[in-house]
Formats: C-alpha cells, sequence, structure tokens
C-alpha cells in the first residue's frame, strides 16, 4: 500500500509542461555563424546584432528569424511551440540551427518533442543543448516541392506540486494504510 501512495505522488509531479516563452529574448545561429540568422527586432536586416530577438509580443504570427539565404522561418509562440517553415525548394546539405534563450525563460528546458511534422519528409533533429539552448539540425528533411513546415514544443521541468488527481490519489492511499493499521490486531 505505501507504494502505490508513492507512485501515485510521482506521476503526478512527472509530467512536464509547455514552457511559456512570453518576453524570451533568443539569440541565434544557422549554419554555426550569427550573421546566418535574421530576427524580427532588426526587421530581417543583415546588421550587427540581428540575431538577437524577443519573442513578438503582440503575438501576430509572423516569425522571429529568417535564415540570412531567407530558406527558413522560424517561429516561437508564448505557449512555447516552435515552428519551422521553408521558403521554398531546400536543396540537399547542411542546415543547423542552435537559438540561445539565456536567463530569459521562467524554467530551464527539460525536453524539447515534435508535435507536428507531417507536411515534411524525414524527422528533423532535435537536441537540448543545455537548460537554456536548443539545436536543430535540418539537413535530412525532404521539404517537397517547398511552403511546408513542422512544429515542436520546448517543455519546463515539471512542478513540484502533484496535480490534483495525483494529490487525491495519494490522500486515499494514505486513508487505506491508517485503516488497515487500526484494524489490525494489536500483540
Amino acid at each position: 500500500m505505501e507504494t502505490l501512495a508513492l507512485v501515485a505522488l510521482t506521476a503526478g509531479q512527472a509530467q512536464a509542461a509547455p514552457l511559456p516563452l512570453q518576453h524570451s529574448i533568443i539569440s541565434a545561429t544557422y549554419n554555426g555563424l550569427a550573421a546566418g540568422m535574421l530576427g524580427l527586432d532588426s526587421q530581417f536586416a543583415p546588421v550587427a546584432g540581428s540575431n538577437v530577438t524577443a519573442i513578438d509580443p503582440l503575438g501576430s504570427g509572423g516569425v522571429e528569424f529568417l535564415s540570412a539565404d531567407f530558406l527558413f522561418g522560424i517561429d516561437f509562440a508564448d505557449d512555447g511551440v516552435m515552428t519551422v517553415y521553408n521558403n521554398g525548394p531546400v536543396q540537399t546539405g547542411a542546415y543547423s540551427m542552435r537559438f540561445d534563450f539565456g536567463a530569459s525563460l521562467a524554467a530551464p528546458l527539460t525536453r524539447f518533442a515534435l508535435i507536428d511534422s507531417a507536411a515534411v519528409g524525414g524527422l528533423p533533429v532535435l537536441h537540448l543543448i543545455d537548460g537554456h539552448t536548443i539545436g536543430l539540425d535540418l539537413s535530412a528533411l525532404d521539404w517537397g516541392s517547398g511552403f511546408s513546415s513542422f512544429s515542436a514544443r520546448l517543455d519546463a521541468a515539471p512542478s513540484p506540486v502533484p496535480e490534483p488527481a495525483g494529490a487525491a490519489l495519494l490522500l486515499a492511499g494514505l486513508a487505506a494504510i491508517a485503516s488497515a493499521r487500526r484494524r489490525a490486531p494489536t500483540a
């Protein structure tokens, strides 16, 4: 019985939550170059520092970054969803990106999960570099004739507070243990 209660508590805590990105500042590179990424804050102009931008505060649905070759647009939503678009036919080659959120995240990144890739062939390589940096390798994707996308969600560490269902199950387990102890004969 005691094990059941512990499992219920652990299950309630283990669920990661989407990482809110409001007010995040992101610096990006494309194929290892800061000059390879153009940010919304600099109106996608190739100027010094244009690889750093904030999440679109108006949520207008536009992208935060364009690759300097204009092949890719990258949009980060307030709810932690990242969408990568291609703007035309993509030739075979190396296409890697890195996004660093620095200290602007509300919690460390713990998971980066692909949520929609039906429009592209193959799978992007998604990886966490550390608690505030993600990496993408798009080299193995088949974008078809162009204008397709995929989405992934950034998740944060699980909350230390159990979900209500987990807490209820824990309390039921503890009540059962207490009841069993009261009914047990004493020696």
